[in-house]
């Protein structure tokens, strides 16, 4: 492996940002009236969904908040992949309920919707008009309510990241609004909440972690910071996914996935590629979850950017346990296959066809792909066809 790779001779002016106040481990949800009560909240409105209500978690965090004597405003009914309506709803339920503060618990897709009310409270719709692909995030000033994020998954990271993905009616595509003004301003990490997750749910979840580290890391663009936590990501969802999955109870393992989450999610401000930009496609057009599309497409993507970042992709295979030393062009090859050895281990299909992606909807999730920001990190650079290819390679 090439040494200084990734040290441009003249990197310029650059400007990074770092993540949330964060409260990790076993028990933390204990700390989250305090943290509330810390940023001003005097009655925060909950956000999640009726899973997380389903599965009794809904219930320990008003218990948690009642501790502090906060009375809580409730909207318990975020869709499982966000749009328009559920931050209008939200809203409504943030005015009626006269909150001053928002506590969003669950997966990403509550998580993302309570950065949707966070951002209406105080900013006009249309939602699109914060595209970030449009250079929407100009729009984001730092005018919003607090809002403290309880992930109950480990794997998209919203608890630390500074955007939501939400499907909007008026593009009818999955759209990222990104602005630093979004991030959660605390994130309570209690492994313990992730403990009743289904080994599928682990999987596609941690699945998901792994692909923020590695388009990440390989992203066009200088930051070094994120490219330490990438790496560290990747080598945590290495060593913890499949033990997580094989014993749901297993709380070290689950702490780990949680910092991998966490990492991963702060490393992507760097940037993603084409695999996200296809995810973004397969959710809306072929109901595939997020997770699992990501888990699926990254083999296939990353075998495609070997040309273009070998080095980088040497590096993702020694972060996945392969010995260091050698040729960057063969540990790049073994990246690839460590990332397919990985999702079958953790019951990952390895096709698109396999998880009901239809052969005569490629082109259209190619097209959706290419129109989506994702890919414009991506270290090789990609036309709609390239993308075409990738799904095709995939499916």
């Amino acid at each position: 492996m090439s040494a200084f790779f990734d040290l441009p001779a003249s990197p310029g002016i650059t400007v990074m940002s770092w993540p949330t106040r964060v409260v990790l481990g076993p028990g933390a949800l204990a700390r989250l009236g305090r943290e509330a009560i810390r940023l001003g909240m005097r009655r925060p409105l909950v956000v999640t969904d009726r899973g997380v209500v389903a599965a009794g978690l809904a219930e320990r965090v008003y218990a948690a908040l009642a501790e502090e004597e906060l009375p809580v405003a409730r909207f318990e009914s975020v869709r499982a992949n966000p749009t328009d309506r559920d931050g209008e709803e939200g809203l409504a339920a943030f005015r009626a309920g006269e909150c001053d503060g928002l506590v969003a618990v669950g997966g990403g897709s509550s998580i993302d919707a309570a950065k949707l009310v966070q951002l209406l409270t105080t900013h006009a719709p249309p939602l699109s008009r914060y595209d970030d692909s449009v250079g929407g995030d100009r729009h984001v000033r730092d005018t919003m309510p607090p809002l403290v994020a309880i992930p109950t998954t480990a794997g998209t990271g919203s608890e630390v990241g500074r955007s939501a993905v939400a499907t909007l009616a008026e593009t009818g595509r999955k759209t990222v609004i990104f602005s630093p003004y979004l991030m959660p301003r605390v994130a309570v990490c209690d492994p313990e909440l992730t403990v009743g997750l289904p080994a599928t749910l682990t999987a596609w979840t941690g699945m998901d972690a792994l692909t923020h580290a590695v388009e990440a890391y390989v992203a066009q663009g200088f930051h070094p910071l994120a490219d330490a936590l990438a790496l560290d990501a990747v080598r945590r969802v290495a060593r913890s996914l499949p033990a997580a999955v094989a014993e749901g109870s297993d709380l070290a393992a689950r702490t780990d996935m949680m910092i991998a989450a966490m990492e991963g999610a702060t490393a992507f401000q760097k940037g993603l590629g084409a695999s996200h930009a296809l995810a973004h496609a397969l959710t809306p057009i072929s109901g595939v979850h997020h997770g699992l599309a990501n888990a699926v497409v990254l083999p296939a993507v990353a075998d495609w950017n070997r040309s273009a970042a070998p080095e980088r992709l040497a590096a993702i295979a020694v972060a996945l346990g392969e010995p260091a030393g050698g040729d960057d062009e063969a540990l790049s090859a073994r990246a690839v296959e460590r990332i397919r050895a990985l999702a079958r281990g953790v019951g990952i299909p390895a096709r698109l066809r396999e998880v009901g992606v239809r052969e005569e909807d490629l082109a259209r999730i190619a097209a959706r792909a290419f129109e989506d920001a994702s890919h414009r990190t991506n270290p090789r650079p990609c036309t709609e066809a390239d993308l075409l290819a990738l799904a095709r390679a995939a499916w």
